[in-house]
């Protein structure tokens, strides 16, 4: 028996009526018969196409609001069974079951049901049963029957069918069926995460993750590795929802680096004041808030000269015209902000290299979520680390109390070291970063690197002595020994924030007062590693 099936008689059913009349018009015309459900058979109807309801073919009406109507051997035995089997042969016939030959559906809207805040009802209501089982089943049989999920693959289908007489080929079927049980287990994750968050299970005992294609890669870190870029569904602004207005594809580093420069910058309200990010290889080398946008894109870059040099750029203000002329002084990767001026892209445009991605806004850096991190034989599961300290959080435990420049000063260093891999220290003056230690084994180590960055572009810059000289310092962990405390105090450090908690913050906390420094403990950490 040959492996091309033709396509007779098809059963279309979506909640999604993209696409649906010129699918529908275009498998008539190859003569097709045309089965389908509710609202979709009325559309069709209209358009003027002949349709069957299933309920003709079933004996059956939908009933119980539509949760019925095609749960039934007429279907299923139709989608089911082997064509060269004659025993299934038979029981078609005994019982009057046609072949399916086509299944088309798009299941209810169950994600975009959760995501617009729906109640739990309504979240409910929105669990598709039939649309999954007929995919199921027609999925397991797609040595005979063609299953499309997709509207992107209704021409794919038409053209398949075209090139062979109206039949299509096994390995077309099996596409389908590789992407129709994906959705389905897409599907499940979705509603079975739902019902995670709404039971508040912190670990159930099977989690499920999905994704959906955004874009196949050249390459992953390295270019002997295979990548993909896979979106969650959850509209978060950033990388995965921007438009790319220019410049080539982004590689995987790029949108890894991206990722972390607009999170980053979204720690910073627009609305009290401009803010901006440079990234290099997932840490930050400068970040700085000022009166314009050029003003902290300069600060932020003159943390780091040498390693803002091809890196990424995150604005927390739509980008204008003035913050693009001088961003184009140096080469960068990558540029994202909540939205541009047309007149910053037509600078932008100049550079073709530059990519310049804009969003609808910033990420909600105070939003649940989970994060996940692939470990040998497993999964590493925890919640986004939104951790939030304000003013009213901190605790002064040294004799000396910040003044409120300081402490300006100190929160903003410690939104930055929130994203800066562990071990990290990061300097603070007046609203910017003037010196980053990210990813050392030792505390004290970070705080050395960091200072020596700001000594070498305290001769770069022409100043008199590095701005770590009365600058505010934060520790992403607390202090264990008051060695990490002091080398941030030779550095010219006048006030600290740390969590706290060690066995010896005591000895860290004598060390402050005798330096003459400042201390706050935030009573949370943010390790990242």
């Amino acid at each position: 028996m040959t492996d091309l099936h033709p396509v007779r008689r098809a059963l279309l059913s979506v909640s999604d009526k993209t696409g649906l009349i010129d699918l529908g018009k275009a498998l008539a015309e190859r003569g097709v018969e045309l089965l389908s459900t509710g609202g979709t058979a009325k559309a069709l109807r209209e358009a003027g196409l002949d349709v069957k309801d299933v309920s003709e073919i079933t004996g059956f009406p939908e009933m119980m609001d539509g949760r019925v109507k095609t749960l039934h051997p007429m279907v299923h035995g139709g989608l089911l069974a082997l064509r060269d089997n004659d025993t299934h042969v038979a029981a078609m016939t005994e019982h009057g079951i046609g072949a399916i030959d086509l299944l088309v559906v798009n299941l209810y809207p169950f994600e975009a049901t959760v995501a617009k805040g729906a109640d739990y009802d309504e979240c409910v209501e929105n669990i598709d049963i039939g649309g999954p089982a007929m995919i199921r089943a027609a999925a397991k049989n797609h040595a005979f029957v063609n299953v499309v999920v997709d509207v992107e693959d209704y021409d794919k289908l038409l053209g398949d069918m075209d090139q062979h007489n109206g039949a299509t080929c096994p390995k077309f079927r099996r596409k389908l069926a590789q992407k129709a049980y994906a959705r389905t287990a897409a599907y499940d994750t979705a509603v079975s995460n739902w019902l995670a968050d709404a039971l508040e299970l912190e670990a159930p005992k099977r989690r499920a993750f999905a994704g959906e294609l955004k874009q196949t890669l050249r390459y992953g870190e390295n270019s002997h590795q295979t990548a993909a870029f896979y979106t969650d569904g959850s509209g978060r602004p950033g990388v995965a929802t921007a438009v790319q207005h220019q410049g080539k594809e982004l590689s995987y580093n790029n949108i890894n680096d991206t990722d972390a420069a607009f999170e980053l910058v979204a720690e910073f309200d627009p609305a009290q004041g401009a803010a901006c990010a440079i990234i290099k290889h997932a840490n930050p080398c400068g970040v700085a808030k000022g009166a314009t946008l050029i003003e902290a894109y300069k600060a932020a870059f003159d943390c780091d000269r040498t390693s803002a040099f091809g890196g990424i750029v995150a604005l927390n203000q739509p980008l204008d015209a003035e913050t693009a002329r001088e961003i184009t002084g140096i080469f960068t990767e990558v540029v994202i902000a909540p939205g541009a001026s047309d007149e910053a892209k037509a600078i932008f445009a100049a550079k073709k290299n530059l990519r310049l991605l804009t969003t609808e806004g910033l990420p909600d850096v105070t939003a649940g979520g989970k994060t996940v991190r692939q470990v040998a034989g497993g999964l590493l599961v925890q919640d986004k680390d939104n951790g939030f300290v304000g003013m009213d959080d901190l605790k002064v435990v040294t004799k000396k109390a910040p003044t409120e420049d300081q402490m300006r000063d100190l929160l903003f260093a410690w939104k930055v070291a929130k994203h800066v891999k562990s071990n990290a220290i990061v300097y603070v003056k007046d609203g910017a970063t003037v010196g980053v230690g990210a990813g050392q084994m030792s505390r004290v180590d970070s705080a050395l690197i960091a200072a020596k960055k700001a000594e070498r572009m305290a001769d770069v810059l022409g100043l008199p002595q590095p701005l770590t000289i009365g600058s505010a310092v934060a520790s992403d962990a607390f202090f264990p020994f008051p060695d990490g405390l002091m080398e941030a105090a030779e550095a010219g450090a006048t006030c600290v924030i740390q969590p706290g908690g060690s066995m010896r913050d005591d000895e860290v906390i004598a060390a402050a007062d005798e330096a003459g420094l400042a201390m706050v403990f935030t009573g949370m950490r943010h390790f990242r590693h």
